[in-house]
């Protein structure tokens, strides 16, 4: 089986399984005890601390340990905000944030704060100008991830840094797909990091609060890590996370330029290998071992189950794969395809070989599937009318696409095709067709039921 969902969790390293295994013989102890056990647990726990804290940049005491990264950012949100209420409650985050740092802007919001959404482009960025835009007198901090966990996309910290730093803004910088390949960049404030994201044990966050960041604790709180992480410290998974971090960091130069080939392999050759494809993502400022393409009229719930039998795990950020039947967030502020949405991230140590079986294998699983869903295979004679309404009421993703794919043909040159739906997807996915096809995506309008989405057949 090869694991290419290293994005999600990393398998852990076997630095990480040895400290971890050794560590539970001598950290088991209270490191707040004065004797011998405590005092044991205590110098296991400020050995990670230092190497942990050389590994992000930063001084040992600006660096705590957390139950998880999520735990990490909410905590890090929340105490930067309320340790600058006095300069106000406004927020600015990307709009392709993980969930957690948008989870916290819910909260503020609901609890009476105001956020900013700043925008990317098409390949996942910010544009540093516009977080500079964004950023008034009563804001209170900004958020920005160091890289993309769903398209790999890094992002401009350093200069987006600069601008806070300017305005007196702190900025949190979430580095949980980056941190195993590096420091982050630039003058940032704080930093949250997840240990499974680089092979470390799970249940294990950093949290940086650099010192003079205006920052106060919320919820109950204890003496235990600097009073920002509540609870008994885990010292064998902490130990373990440290050791896995500085291995994965030495290994870091070499490695990631043997998986950038590789996915670069994958982004060069998957379009000629499987008709209408888009790779998305930035093509040059990326993760190294990330990459993601959408594949028109393919369901990527039933791509996915393909890959598996296959004896690919990847994951999708495909409407079609959330609970929610929504597109990921991430795509639909790209702009970009959600339909049949298959993320590559290969873990460390990778063969060349499963990449290359991967490549063999794609083409025939997505053709499978699509031919299982009757998506379209050729043109269709063209028929003297000026609309065709198409009715996908009641239908999921990518049902409405290959619908339209299947009747453009029968509309002439500037005839319109009206697309009936009430799936969320649509919104996305129809004017990303359009762009990928060469088509002009008209706009919406609300029918009778859902939505209807007009198209303009161009070619």
């Amino acid at each position: 089986m090869a694991y290419f969902d290293a994005a999600s969790a990393a398998p852990l390293h076997s630095v990480a399984r040895q400290a971890l295994l050794a560590s539970l013989d001598e950290g088991w102890a209270d490191p707040a005890r004065l004797y011998r056990e405590g005092r044991r647990a205590r110098m296991l726990l400020d050995a990670a601390r230092e190497a942990a804290a050389e590994a992000v940049g930063c001084r040992a005491d600006e660096l705590v340990f957390t139950s998880s990264g999520t735990r990490a950012v909410h905590a890090g949100v929340a105490g930067a905000l309320a340790g600058r209420r006095r300069a106000g409650r406004h927020l600015i985050v990307s709009a392709v944030e993980h969930s957690s740092v948008l989870h916290s802007a819910e909260a503020h919001e609901a609890d009476g704060g105001s956020v900013t959404q700043v925008p990317v482009d098409r390949g996942g960025a910010v544009d540093p100008v516009a977080y500079g835009d964004a950023l008034r007198g009563d804001t209170a901090l900004a958020c920005l991830q160091s890289a993309n966990h769903e398209v790999g996309t890094e992002q401009p910290v350093a200069a987006v840094a600069e601008l806070c730093r300017g305005a007196g803004v702190p900025l949190l910088v979430d580095a949980a797909q980056s941190l195993g390949w590096g420091p982050v960049e630039g003058d940032w404030s704080l930093l949250a990091a997840s240990a499974h994201k680089w092979g470390g044990p799970s249940g294990v966050g950093l949290l940086v609060v650099r010192k003079g960041v205006r920052f106060s604790a919320q919820g109950p709180v204890d003496e235990r890590e600097s009073g920002r992480a509540a609870g008994f410290e885990n010292i064998p998974a902490i130990v373990a996370a440290a050791a896995s971090l500085r291995a994965v960091r030495a290994e870091a130069a070499g490695e990631a330029a043997r998986l950038r080939e590789l996915t670069e392999r994958i982004r060069a050759r998957v379009p000629g290998l499987v008709p209408d494809v888009e790779v998305v993502g930035d093509p040059v400022r990326r993760l190294p071992g990330i990459v993601t393409f959408s594949c028109l009229y393919v369901d990527g719930e039933a791509l996915l189950h393909e890959l598996d039998r296959e004896g690919f795990s990847v994951s999708s950020g495909s409407s079609c794969t959330s609970s929610t039947l929504t597109p990921s967030h991430v795509l639909r502020a790209m702009g970009v395809l959600s339909e049949g949405n298959v993320r590559v991230s290969l873990p460390l140590g990778a063969a060349e070989e499963d990449v290359e079986r991967f490549l063999e294998v794609l083409p025939r699983a997505v053709a499978g599937v699509r031919e299982k869903l009757g998506a379209p295979v050729s043109e269709v004679v063209v028929r003297e009318a000026d609309v065709l309404v198409v009715d996908s009421l009641g239908k999921r993703c990518p049902i409405p696409v290959i619908e339209l794919a299947k009747v453009i043909g029968d509309v002439p040159v500037e005839g319109l095709v009206r697309v009936l739906s009430d799936d969320e997807a649509a919104r996305l996915d129809i004017p990303a067709w359009c762009e990928m096809r060469n088509q002009e995506y008209v706009g919406e309008e609300p029918a009778d039921r859902g939505t209807a989405y007009t198209v303009r057949r161009v070619s």
